[in-house]
């Protein structure tokens, strides 16, 4: 028994030299892959603030005309319900404090109305700008731009960015006369760029020109998406 004991512990320990022995010459390579490209914003929403006005006759322009003439605007460039969506609602008394002191019994209150409408390019941005009612709009900006094929575009460049960590581990390999194996792990590509929200390229959305030269072809400011992956590869 006792012999039979020493047997299986030499055994034991043989075998786990062996398995560090193979931990220590187990020879891999660790290599960084990158892969990015920029695109073009094709989902430009833009957010209009509509109130009503009064003109210098004293007569009021309510809400629902000046919901209509826009709504109106937005069809007549080809956009469709799911372009243009109400995001807020409101009214607001721009003399309150003195219609209280006076306690006057009919407030002048304006109702507000803010939409997002949603284009694909520069030229239908300024489409919409030109059908604006100078009197009515309160406020415009560029709420959002992004690109509406953004998750094949990333899955495009995660696969790409593990492609280029193998090309990197293939040359840097054979430079020391390796031969490059399979890959033993794969860390899922991280997006590097945390990338600023894209703004129209010019500060002035809308512009009087008397006589002036012609305008500069100018565009949005592109997305850059890039990814990082680490993968390590055996070596033989």
């Amino acid at each position: 028994m006792k012999k039979t004991i020493m047997v299986m512990a030499a055994v034991i320990m043989l075998t786990a030299a062996n398995a560090q022995e193979n931990r220590v010459t187990a020879k891999t390579i660790s290599v960084n892959g990158s892969a990015q490209i920029e695109v073009v914003p094709d989902e430009i929403y833009v957010q209009v603030d509509l109130r009503e006005y009064t003109r210098k006759n004293g007569d009021k322009i309510d809400i629902n005309s000046i919901k209509n003439n826009f709504l109106a605007a937005c069809k007549a460039m080809g956009l469709t319900d799911k372009d243009v969506t109400v995001q807020s609602y409101q009214g607001y008394d721009n003399n309150y404090w003195a219609n209280r002191k006076n306690k006057k019994q009919n407030p002048d209150l304006k109702a507000s109305i803010s939409y997002w409408v949603k284009v694909d390019n520069i030229n239908k941005l300024d489409a919409l700008v030109d059908k604006l009612d100078d009197e009515a709009t309160q406020n415009f900006f560029i709420a959002k731009a992004t690109y509406s094929k953004m998750d094949e575009i990333r899955k495009e460049m995660k696969i790409a960015a593990v492609k280029a960590a193998k090309e990197k581990a293939i040359y840097l390999s054979q430079a020391i006369g390796e031969q490059l194996a399979g890959a033993i792990t794969i860390n899922e590509p991280v997006e590097m760029n945390n990338y600023p929200q894209p703004m129209y390229a010019n500060t002035m959305m809308k512009v009087a020109y008397d006589n002036a030269s012609p305008a500069l072809d100018v565009d949005f400011k592109k997305i850059k998406i890039q990814f990082d992956v680490n993968v390590v590869f055996g070596l033989q």
